[in-house]
Formats: structure tokens, C-alpha cells, sequence
């Protein structure tokens, strides 16, 4: 298992999705997950330091999650499957441990609004394509245009 942060979130507007990248820390591989236009909006626009006058969604799950003192303790992806990514959310309250099925996608909203560390693990690695950091502004410009004439399948390797 790997720690990773968000490298990038990418508005797909032909396929009115979202493209996030984690980046591996300690390493070289980044990996995109396709997530829905709410789930994407709600990243970005942590990750962008936006504020809305009410709560979004996860934003309210945070506040919630405060205020009967839950903690994320962290969130892994742990799988990819038939070109669908799986994820736990683990949170500790009173010093219990509870985890959580999730989608990714709402771990990471989660995780980017909290300051929880996120993690893949190496099977997911083992079953995405191979995408490379250290890369230049340029290559990201590029990466970024091809984004916009692919579709999530062209992303996943048979397993």
C-alpha cells in the first residue's frame, strides 16, 4: 500500500465527468479514476480552495463527522474491478475503529476536506495502466488534451 495525494482533477465535458489522478508519493506512477460530475465538482473545488455560502454534501459529511468526533483516520483505495474502483473509508471514534465500503470518489471528498491520508493499493497499481511521474507542464497539457477523446474503458487493462 502506497500513499498518494490529488495530482489532478479534469473536467471531461464531452462525457460530463471528471478525471482525478492520484500521484503516489514515494514513487513514480500516478492513477486516474473517472468519477461522476458531482463527486469530480466536489474535489475540484476543495482541491481549488473554493467556498460555497452553504454546506455541500461532503462538506456537511464533514461537519458531521466533526461535531460527534469522528475521525478519518485515513482512505484506501483497494481494488479495481470490471473497470470500477473500490475504496474503504477508515474512521475512529472513542477510540473504535470503524470501517467503511465507499466509493472513491467520496472517500477522496472526504479526505481532501479533512486532511486525511489517502493510500492505493498495490493491486490497483498492478491493474491500471502505467502513467509515470515525474512529467513536464507540456506533457500535463498534452495528457490533458487526450483526455478529451477517451473513454473510462480506454483506461483499464483486462485483468
Amino acid at each position: 500500500m502506497k500513499q498518494a495525494k490529488v495530482y489532478s482533477v479534469i473536467l471531461i465535458p464531452q462525457l460530463g465527468q471528471y478525471l482525478v489522478t492520484l500521484e503516489e508519493m514515494d514513487g513514480i506512477r500516478l492513477v486516474p479514476i473517472w468519477v461522476g460530475s458531482s463527486e469530480g465538482m466536489a474535489i475540484a473545488a476543495k482541491v481549488e480552495g473554493q467556498t460555497f455560502p452553504r454546506p455541500m454534501t461532503h462538506d456537511l459529511m464533514a461537519d458531521i463527522f466533526k461535531k460527534f468526533n469522528i475521525t478519518v483516520e485515513k482512505v484506501i483505495v483497494t481494488d479495481l474491478k470490471d473497470s470500477t474502483f473500490f475504496a474503504k473509508t477508515i474512521l475512529t471514534r472513542d477510540g473504535q475503529t470503524i470501517e467503511m465500503d465507499a466509493r472513491p470518489s467520496d472517500s477522496i471528498a472526504l479526505a481532501v476536506r479533512l486532511n486525511a491520508p489517502i493510500f492505493i493499493d498495490d493491486m490497483v497499481f498492478d491493474k491500471c495502466p502505467l502513467i509515470q511521474k515525474p512529467i513536464t507542464e507540456e506533457e500535463v497539457k498534452g495528457f490533458k488534451k487526450e483526455l478529451e477523446n477517451l473513454k473510462p474503458e480506454d483506461f483499464f487493462r483486462e485483468t
